[in-house]
Formats: C-alpha cells, structure tokens, sequence
C-alpha cells in the first residue's frame, strides 16, 4: 500500500468475507476496476467466542493504485452506468462473483455478466435475469422517455439461448395462426425480444405481425396473412 492507493476497508466474520466485501466495495465506487490490481492487507483475522458465542469479524484493507483506476475509467451514458450499478447490486445480493462488462450502442445498452456463479442471476427458466432486465427496462422508459435506450442483461449466453427460444416459438405460433386462421397474442417481451420474433416471422411468411401494449408490457400479435 502507498500513497495515492484508493483504499477501502471491509469486515467479515471469515478473512475471506472480508476481502470479497472489499472488493465489492471497489467495484461499486469504481465500476470497472481491474481485480488483479487490488492488493489485500489483512488488519485481523478476526475471533470466535467461547463456545461459538459472538465473534470479533476479520478486518481487511483493500487498496489499488489509483493510475489503474484511470486506466480503469469508462466512459458511460448515465443509464448505462446505472445499469452496471444495479446489476452489480444484485449479483452482490445474490452472492454471485462475477465481472460486469457494459457495452452501450446507439440503442441498446447490454449488460454482462461472467464467472462461475452466474446461473444463481439466470435463476429457473431465466425468471431472475429477466425479472432484473425487465426493472432496469422501467427505468429507462420512465427517467429517460423517448430518449431512452433498450437495456438486455446477459449472462454465460443465456440471451442466444433465448434468442433460439424465441424463434422456435415463433414458429409453432406461425403453425398455429395459420391453421385456425386467428392472432394469437404472445407474451410481453422487449423490444430487442420483440424484433427477433418479427423478423423469424416474416422469414416464415403466411403471417402478419404487429406490436401492442405500451412499454414496458408491449408484445407481439401475431395474424394470418391477408
């Protein structure tokens, strides 16, 4: 540790705990930052009560140099780096020890995030993952409005499984609508999601597709072909 180091301290009831709190620290005041510039100072390594009764937590200090921080700098929209806020919360929550990476374009911000844990934020049937997509969607319709970008969060390719998902449904629903010759309304999707099952459909032929719903609750409608 010198001057200048950014420094962080933490506790934990293990020395280990401690240093993942830390880290986290780090992570959510400087988005970004290289895990393998951060060094550990271990302050104690923490007690156990008698007989299991009460502790003393380790104490760790976490420090990395600040020209890797700048380094580390991104240059992110403010919805972009909420997002990465946010994400990174909740992977914190859930105890996932993942590295975010954030990739914005003219529409679309993606979050994601890759580590051995990530399937504790894909959840069963992708439930949390979209659950946490679906929040940060909200949040740019309701603080951005038109200005607002379309926010996919992704993780260990969860999206291209998705993505193939998607088309199959598709094209069970074209099977569907031309056999009885009636819409079928699907479930509410993005707008990144809403695309892909426009475009297998129209690939398919024999249907017409159209977008219902206000955001973020929009979705496909899917008709015979006139």
């Amino acid at each position: 540790m010198s001057e200048g180091d950014v420094v962080v301290e933490a506790t934990g009831e293990t020395v280990g705990e401690a240093k993942w709190a830390a880290l986290r620290e780090l992570e959510l005041r400087h988005p970004g930052v290289d895990k393998s510039a951060v060094r550990f100072e271990v302050v104690s390594e923490g007690e156990r009560g008698l007989l299991g009764v009460g502790y003393t937590p380790a104490r760790v200090l976490a420090s990395v140099p600040a020209d890797a921080l700048e380094v580390a700098a991104l240059d992110e929209s403010a919805l972009a780096a909420e997002a990465r806020m946010l994400v990174t919360r909740v992977t914190s929550a859930l105890g996932v020890d993942g590295h975010i990476a954030v990739v914005e374009d003219d529409a679309t911000i993606t979050v994601t995030c890759s580590g051995e844990d990530v399937a504790l934020l894909i959840g069963r049937h992708g439930q949390t993952i979209d659950a946490v997509q679906y929040l940060l969607n909200a949040i740019s319709h309701r603080t951005y409005g038109d200005e607002r970008k379309e926010v996919v969060v992704d993780a260990a390719g969860y999206r291209e499984r998705r993505r193939a998902t998607l088309e199959s449904l598709a094209e069970r629903t074209a099977d569907e609508v031309r056999a009885s010759g009636s819409k079928v309304e699907l479930e509410p999707m993005t707008a990144v999601e809403r695309k892909v099952v426009h475009l297998k459909l129209k690939e398919l032929g024999g249907v017409a597709t159209a977008s219902e719903g206000t955001e973020p609750n929009r979705y496909v409608v899917v008709l015979p072909a006139e």
